[in-house]
C-alpha cells in the first residue's frame, strides 16, 4: 500500500464532500453521491451528517480489502472519538467485536465462534426450514393477499437468530421490539436508549442465569465463558447485542431480493432452476445496495501513503463495500445484474477480521426464505404496481417497508 514519498507533494487532499443521509427507494436506486464520490477518485474525503470532522473514503475493491486486512488501520480507537458518522447515537460497549483489534478481536470471537459454522449451520438447516414451513403454511392457509414483510421475512429470521442465540420462547417478540427501535433511525434518543437498556439489561440476566451452563446456544457460551473468566460479562454482553440484532438485515436484504426476482421475468426464469440459485443470489448480494452511507470507521494508527495522499495518524478512513462490489475494474458492466457473473468475489458480508460472524447464517436464511417461497407459491407475484411498493425511510438498513403479494 505505501507508494513513492514523492507524488505526496503532487496533489492536494481532495474537497471535503457533505453525504446526507438519503431516503432512498428501490434495490435499482444506487446512492447519488457515492457514486459521484467513486468518479472523484479512489481516495476521497467525507462530512457524514452526526459526529465531528471529516473522514477519507476508500471506494476501490482493492483498496477496500487492503485496509480492512491492514492492522495500521484499527476500530477501537474510534470509541474514544467523536468521528462523522451516520447514526445520530453513539454509545459503544465493551466487548464489541465491531470496535475491537487483535488480539482482543479473536480472543472475543472465540467463545462464539463454534455457533455460526458451517458444521453449526447444517445441523441449524432442518430446525430452520421446519420453522420457516410454519410460516409459509400459515400463509398459504389464509390465502392471498399477504404481506411477505409481516408473515414471514421478519419472524423468520427473528425466530432462527432466536434458536442460535437461545432466546426463550416467551422472550422472543420482547427482544424484536427492541432490535427494531435500535436499528431505527427515527424515534429520537430517548426511544433508541430505552430500546438498548431493555435488551442489554435482558442479555445480562440471561448470561448471569448461564453461567455453569454445558449448552452451545450463544447466551450459554457466553455464560460459561465468563464463569472460566475467559471474557468479561461486560464484554460478553456487548458481544451478544450486536449478533442479537443481526437477524434484521436478512428480513431486508431479502425484501429487496425479491422484489427484482418478482419484477424481472429473467431472474425468476433462472430461479426456476435450482442449480443456479447460488449464484443468482451471490450476484444479487453484490448488485443491492443493502445499507445507508458507509458503515463503522477505522483510525489510522501510523502514517499511511495511499494514491499520492497522506492518511495522516489519527484521521478516520472508511471503506465503501458497496463502490467496492460495483468496482469496474473486478465486475464488468457492474450495474448491471449478471446471474453468470463468474467470478464473484463480492464484499457483502465485509472483509478481513471483521467479515460478518453469521455470514454462513445470514446466507442458510437466504437461501431458505427465496427458495422456499419461490417452490411453495410457484405463482407468486407483487399484489401492487412496483411503484407503490413503499420503501424504509430513515433507517440504516434498506428495504421495502411491505411486500404485498399474491399467487
Amino acid at each position: 500500500m505505501t507508494e513513492d514519498p514523492t507524488l505526496l507533494t503532487a496533489q492536494a487532499p481532495p474537497p471535503v464532500r457533505d453525504w446526507p443521509a438519503l431516503d432512498l427507494a428501490g434495490p435499482d436506486d444506487f446512492d447519488p453521491v457515492l457514486a459521484e464520490l467513486m468518479r472523484e477518485g479512489p481516495l476521497t474525503r467525507i462530512r457524514l451528517p452526526h459526529g465531528e470532522g471529516w473522514a477519507w473514503l476508500a471506494t476501490r475493491y482493492d483498496d477496500v480489502k487492503a485496509i480492512t486486512n491492514d492492522p495500521r488501520f484499527g476500530r477501537a480507537e474510534v470509541t474514544r472519538r467523536q468521528v462523522t458518522r451516520l447514526a445520530p447515537h453513539f454509545k459503544p460497549r465493551p466487548g464489541s467485536l465491531a470496535f475491537a483489534d487483535q488480539p482482543d478481536h479473536n480472543r472475543l470471537r472465540k467463545p462464539v465462534a463454534g455457533a455460526f459454522t458451517v458444521g453449526a449451520m447444517k445441523r441449524l438447516r432442518p430446525r430452520a426450514q421446519e420453522l420457516l414451513d410454519e410460516l409459509v403454511d400459515g400463509v398459504v392457509r389464509d390465502g392471498p393477499p399477504a404481506d411477505l414483510i409481516e408473515r414471514v421475512l421478519e419472524p423468520f429470521p427473528l425466530a432462527v437468530v432466536s434458536e442460535v442465540m437461545g432466546v426463550p420462547a416467551e422472550d422472543r417478540e420482547r427482544v424484536h421490539s427492541w432490535t427494531r427501535q435500535i436499528i431505527s433511525t427515527s424515534g429520537g434518543a430517548e426511544a433508541a436508549d430505552r430500546a438498548k437498556n431493555g435488551m442489554y439489561g435482558w442479555i445480562t440476566d440471561t448470561i448471569r442465569a448461564r453461567a455453569h451452563s454445558t449448552g452451545q446456544d450463544v447466551y450459554s457460551l457466553l455464560g460459561a465463558a465468563v464463569g472460566r473468566g475467559e471474557i468479561s460479562e461486560e464484554e460478553a454482553v456487548g458481544l451478544a447485542g450486536p449478533l442479537q440484532i443481526g437477524g434484521e438485515a436478512v428480513t431486508h436484504n431479502c425484501g429487496q431480493m425479491l422484489f427484482l426476482i418478482l419484477t424481472r421475468p429473467e431472474l425468476r426464469e433462472r430461479m426456476r432452476e435450482p442449480e443456479a440459485r447460488g449464484a443468482v443470489l451471490d450476484e444479487l448480494l453484490r448488485h443491492i445496495p443493502h445499507r445507508t452511507s458507509v458503515g463503522l470507521a477505522r483510525i489510522a494508527l501510523e502514517d499511511v501513503e495511499l494514491h499520492g495522499h497522506r492518511i495522516s495518524a489519527g484521521d478516520p478512513v472508511y471503506v465503501s463495500y458497496l463502490a467496492a462490489n460495483r468496482d469496474p475494474a473486478v465486475f464488468p458492466d457492474p450495474d448491471r445484474i449478471d446471474p453468470d457473473r463468474d467470478p464473484n468475489p463480492h464484499l457483502a458480508f465485509g472483509n478481513g477480521s471483521h467479515y460478518c460472524t453469521g455470514a454462513v447464517l445470514a446466507r442458510l436464511q437466504t437461501e431458505l426464505l427465496v427458495g422456499t417461497l419461490l417452490d411453495r407459491l410457484p405463482g407468486l407475484r407483487l399484489a401492487v404496481p412496483a411503484d407503490e411498493v413503499v420503501w424504509r425511510r430513515r433507517t440504516m438498513i434498506r428495504g421495502p417497508q411491505n411486500l404485498t403479494v399474491t399467487w
